[in-house]
């Protein structure tokens, strides 16, 4: 192909040149053919891709189709069921939902109710009457330290930063917590005015890099932390050790989205690759942890401080509570992540390998936090794949009191998975930098959209706990969900997860499946 291309462009210059000759317009045809002359040249003159040095012109086209083959998949090939990470069914839920468009299906379910995985819920012969109930349950979040504790809503805005996010996606996001009165969460980068601006509840969310609360080395400031603890939009105090995208990494924000106004907030070089340390250097043990929850609480004037984590290794868990034991001082709330990953950028072998998934460590902190007998003191929130009300009500059932939702908000406010969030161009302006991206995103709209989908949503959670004939979701327990394990086995969660007896943990001899664990978990060390 080379030499083809070669003779080719010989061939036509030479012919072009001795038309010229007889017709001077003739020239004119270089403006066509003399670009893709050019570009050949350049594929055959570089040596970083064999392809395109081998295939001059023919070899660019295997780039384009590379280019093109998610949105050819996601929007000619996948079926409704199976896209991935979210499919397409799930999609236009949300979507739906935040335009009040019709949400309901016809003609049964698209999903093989006999295939290994399908779970479903108990209903009851006797439910409730939707119109009856209370229609935006709440969470009272704040224990006996506590002095401002907060009503939170069974559904709320999970950790996506600004920076990672638009500012304008941070404004609607935002507006959309304050129409439907929700909590938004932060992230790891920082206040910005584009959290503070619209007056939407904010859970603030500190990370290993310490972002809006640190001093210039990059350690925790008090001081700093003090200031911007005390804006009245900080309803609470989210402490990160891990998160589901990537446990045991820290969080990146690529060097194209580290703009000038980005850098300012989090106090970092612009148009360099932020890295967040993996660890906190606040503290080191499972006692300081804790003490540091404490100090974050009186800092903040006593609003509600809790952590969140993707569950890896069983006994450091366990070694977190036997220090809350020992201190008697417990974090208002834990957040659990999934591994299952979520909006932030990550290496594939974390988004895929690593943390335990979010079913799994949610019922795994539910039954020690019940082990140790310590339960009543916290709160616990589940982010990991949050989409419908189905999947808040699998969770509730596992020992989650509210949930938090990244992906499905994102879409919400306009994100159409083109998986380009890492690449400062999403097309919909949301998780990009880019500014004239960044203006096809219209806040007063993408707003009530946030809201909408919250809305419905929650309703959708109220009308299952109806026809299970629940009044209310802390009578949601874990028999009450069924899972399909094979073609002709079902087990509840119940079966899957069981569920330990309250203050097990304390016994002499604790539940057998966590002895290993428990014998190597100490107070005062990870």
């Amino acid at each position: 192909m080379r030499k083809i291309f070669i003779y080719s462009s010989i061939a036509v210059t030479a012919l072009l040149l001795l038309w010229a000759y007889f017709w001077i317009d003739a020239l004119f045809g270089f403006l066509l053919v003399g670009p893709l002359i050019v570009m050949g040249v350049q594929d055959i003159v570089q040596k970083k891709q064999s392809i395109k040095r081998n295939f001059p012109l023919l070899g660019r086209l295997r780039y384009v189709f590379e280019d093109m083959r998610p949105k050819i998949q996601q929007y000619f090939v996948e079926s409704d069921t199976d896209g991935a990470p979210i499919n397409r069914n799930d999609r236009s839920v949300i979507y739906q939902r935040a335009k009040r468009q019709v949400d309901t299906t016809p003609f049964g379910t698209q999903m093989n109710v006999y295939a290994e995985g399908y779970e479903w819920m108990s209903h009851s012969i006797v439910p409730l009457d939707f119109h009856s109930m209370e229609h935006s349950p709440r969470v009272l979040i704040g224990n006996r330290d506590c002095k401002q504790p907060y009503a939170a809503s069974v559904l709320n805005i999970s950790a996506m930063s600004f920076g990672s996010l638009s500012a304008n996606a941070v404004e609607a996001l935002n507006s959309g917590a304050k129409i439907g009165g929700f909590a938004h969460n932060t992230g790891e980068g920082g206040l910005s005015p584009y959290h503070l601006k619209n007056g939407g509840d904010l859970i603030w969310q500190i990370g290993t890099g310490y972002f809006s609360a640190r001093d210039e080395a990059g350690n925790f400031s008090p001081e700093a932390f003090r200031k911007n603890a005390a804006n009245p939009e900080v309803k609470m105090i989210e402490l990160k050790l891990s998160q589901g995208a990537k446990p045991g990494h820290g969080g990146i924000l690529p060097g194209k989205k580290n703009t000038p106004e980005v850098a300012a907030i989090r106090m970092v070089k612009a148009g360099t690759t932020v890295f967040s340390p993996p660890y906190h250097s606040a503290f080191k043990t499972p006692r300081e942890l804790v003490l540091f929850i404490q100090q974050l609480r009186e800092l903040s004037g006593g609003k509600p401080v809790g952590f969140k984590l993707c569950i890896g290794r069983k006994s450091e868990f366990i070694s977190i509570c036997k220090a809350m034991v020992a201190l008697d001082i417990y974090p208002d709330f834990i957040t659990v992540d999934g591994g299952e990953g979520g909006t932030g950028a990550a290496p594939p072998e974390f988004s895929n390998f690593v943390g335990m998934p979010l079913l799994d460590g949610l019922a795994f902190v539910d039954n020690m936090l019940k082990g140790f007998n310590i339960r009543q003191h916290i709160r616990i929130g589940a982010s990991g794949k949050i989409l419908t009300g189905f999947q808040i009500i699998r969770a509730v059932a596992l020992g989650a009191d509210y949930c938090n939702s990244a992906r499905a908000m994102m879409m919400a406010v306009g994100c159409i998975q083109a998986l380009e969030c890492h690449k400062n161009t999403c097309p919909t302006g949301v998780a990009t930098q880019d500014p004239e991206l960044m203006k096809g995103l219209d806040i007063t709209d993408k707003r009530t959209r946030v809201a909408n989908f919250h809305k419905y949503t929650v309703e959708s959670f109220v009308e299952l706990l109806g026809a299970a004939g629940l009044d209310t979701p802390a009578k949601l327990n874990r028999h009450q969900i069924s899972r399909r394990v094979f073609t002709n086995k079902v087990r509840t969660l119940e079966q899957i997860y069981p569920s330990i007896k309250v203050g097990s943990m304390l016994e002499p001899v604790v539940p057998k499946r966590y002895q290993k664990s428990f014998a190597s978990a100490s107070a005062d060390e990870f």
